[in-house]
């Protein structure tokens, strides 16, 4: 390996950022909206839109593993970059799925309808895939810092934040008409404007970042040749650090099922106010100006791990006491399950750094590196977590009576919704606990060591 001149910067944070922007400008509108999109205006099937979550989740876990080995195996163009090619190719698939996802179909047959929304939405997950996992692994070649690779992993998290307080706040005033029926064309445009900036994004990203740490031009050949893609997801398997962070992760998907989708639900079957969503973000902003400077600091004194597990356990409990104490002012309920939401935001900020040291363990353990392969082996934890809470969310919204394209829903329906809304993220933190503080176990000092380890590795390859 090869440390070029470039030093690593505001520059490279300024474009990581745009990054997280432009997958989330597509992922969480998608992810948020779709659902509400195919039941109100498609008409089509909670328990339909379940199966079609689970199937589309599991092929991408399945395909996951492979799409992200490709770098690893395969580097395109002239430029020696190993992430970035594979980026310019998928971001345009990517940009055009969030179009057919929301594109209005509501007059074509029924059987067209289905097969449209089924073609977009797989079509959205494979090419989120194909921007996702050379985005998240090339942290791993833009710096070896760990306090760097922190400052990125914030830098992440910062995208995904803004989406939600600037793009997604948009969504609820623009989808309901003032009788609370849907409205197709405000889907659309909003589509349209995600579709945009996505693309945008992600030419700042390519344009901002620099990847550091590439292969020696004459040791290329022989790497790919000793690449075995079984024996990197045997010596995964082994890895433990990397098993304890994919459980924490589908505890974080499982919140991210209840604040996003199903939180729509909340306020419009269950408060009969669906355009109070959009307060949600807007009421996160001081939350979040706390925590982005303060979370790094904290971690850095008492380590990324006791940080982590003591914001799952405040989610936890605070979690279980909205469960527990049904909220009858939806304002009182905005502003408490925004305090209930500050153990997410710690999580999400920290949780990239976590994918990467993981990474770093497995060079520690074998003396190779699969940046590529590794990193989408983590994502398969996040895909089939996504799969099971999204269907397991959406098939429980079809079995407490929730009737699609019904104007009005049954009483026991809302009920229903906020029974599911405020016990899902207890849920969520008792598996984060459970995967950060039983299966992972990398210490602060631990890591140290390790990364002290690679350093001296790196300095004797480089004069050789």
């Amino acid at each position: 390996m090869k440390k070029e001149h470039s030093k690593f910067g505001f520059k490279d944070q300024f474009g990581y950022v745009f990054g997280d922007l432009a997958g989330s400008m597509v992922n969480l509108y998608i992810d948020t909206y779709i659902l509400t999109f195919s039941t109100y205006v498609l008409g089509i099937s909670a328990a339909w839109m379940a199966g079609l979550f689970l199937f589309a989740k599991i092929w991408d876990a399945i395909n996951d593993p492979l799409i992200g080995s490709l770098p690893d195996r395969f580097t395109i163009g002239k430029s020696g970059n190993k992430f970035k090619p594979y980026i310019k190719i998928a971001m345009f698939p990517l940009a055009f799925s969030v179009l057919m996802c929301f594109a209005d179909v509501s007059s074509w047959p029924s059987a067209m309808k289905h097969l449209w929304i089924a073609v977009g939405y797989i079509l959205y997950g494979m090419s989120y895939t194909g921007t996702s996992m050379p985005y998240g692994a090339m942290a791993s070649v833009i710096t070896k810092d760990p306090i760097e690779r922190t400052k990125l992993s914030r830098a992440r998290s910062i995208g995904g934040t803004a989406v939600g307080v600037l793009f997604l706040p948009l969504v609820p005033m623009l989808i309901w008409n003032e009788d609370q029926s849907a409205n197709p064309s405000g889907f659309f445009t909003l589509a349209v404007i995600a579709c945009i900036s996505s693309i945008i994004f992600y030419i700042v990203l390519l344009n901002c970042t620099t990847e550091r740490y590439k292969e020696v031009p004459e040791k290329t050949q022989e790497k790919k040749s000793d690449y075995k893609f079984f024996e990197v997801l045997k010596e995964a398997i082994k890895n433990r650090p990397l098993i304890g962070v994919m459980v924490a992760t589908l505890g974080s998907c499982i919140a991210s099922a209840s604040m996003g989708s199903m939180s729509m639900y909340l306020y419009r079957e269950y408060y009969h106010a669906p355009k109070l969503m959009a307060l949600t973000s807007p009421l996160s902003i001081p939350v979040l100006l706390i925590c982005f400077p303060l979370i790094p600091k904290l971690a850095q004194k008492f380590g990324k791990r006791k940080v982590i597990l003591f914001s799952a356990a405040y989610n936890l409990v605070f979690s279980l006491c909205l469960f527990f104490f049904p909220i009858a002012n939806p304002y009182v309920y905005l502003i408490l399950s925004t305090l209930a939401n500050i153990g997410q935001t710690g999580f999400m900020m920290l949780i990239w750094a976590f994918v990467t040291e993981c990474i770093d363990y497995q060079e520690y353990k074998t003396n190779k590196r699969a940046d590529g392969t590794l990193y989408s082996i983590y994502t398969f934890s996040r895909k089939i977590g996504s799969s099971l809470t999204h269907s397991g969310a959406t098939y429980l919204l079809a079995a407490i009576g929730y009737v699609s394209g019904a104007q009005v829903q049954a009483a026991a329906v809302g009920e229903g919704i906020r029974g599911i809304v405020t016990l899902l993220p207890a849920l969520a933190s008792l598996v984060e606990i459970i995967g950060i503080g039983v299966i992972y176990n990398l210490s602060k000092e631990k890591t140290e060591k390790i990364y002290a380890e690679l350093r001296a590795r790196n300095e004797l390859e480089t004069t050789e």
